[in-house]
């Protein structure tokens, strides 16, 4: 009986082994997992040096939510060009994503103060902390994000 169940874990192991294998090399987002476990040294961004991190002007797209920066690279399929969020790519989504809108009148443009998020309603703060739960689950922390002209040029890394 025991030699039985003995067996039959060991098979069970082997299983998921080899379907974990199949899963992560069929997935065309594992492709891009070798990002999110890369090195990077982490940064301090500006709303202007952020943005070149949009997956045109860069093959990195980075976000950042609540002043901290995301490496959401692995995400492109959503972030990147064409995808459904790609105009929060190199932006602080923060109020985007509170509102749940794309528009891109709620991003604060490169050359304001970033948004302090003041005036959201508390339905709007809870979808931020569930949005930036999601965020800091999911992609790596890569930076920090600063009012322009607080970073000295050095101080960002170039990723």
């Amino acid at each position: 009986m025991i030699t039985t169940i003995l067996v039959v874990l060991v098979i069970l192991y082997f299983v998921r082994k080899i379907y974990t294998e199949i899963a992560s090399s069929s997935n065309p987002l594992a492709a891009g997992e070798h990002l999110r476990d890369a090195t990077i040294v982490q940064g301090k961004f500006t709303p202007k040096t952020l943005a070149k991190y949009n997956g045109r002007d860069s093959d990195r797209i980075f976000i950042s939510v609540k002043n901290r920066v995301y490496d959401v690279t692995q995400g492109a399929a959503f972030y990147g060009p064409g995808g459904p969020y790609e105009n929060f790519a190199g932006r602080d989504a923060s109020r985007g994503l509170a509102l749940n809108s794309f528009d891109p009148a709620v991003l604060t443009p490169l050359d304001q103060p970033i948004d302090d998020l003041k005036n959201l309603s508390k339905i709007e703060l809870e979808s931020l902390e569930s949005w930036d739960e999601h965020f800091e689950n999911r992609y790596k922390i890569v930076g920090t994000l600063h009012e322009n002209g607080t970073v000295k040029e050095e101080d960002e890394k170039s990723l």
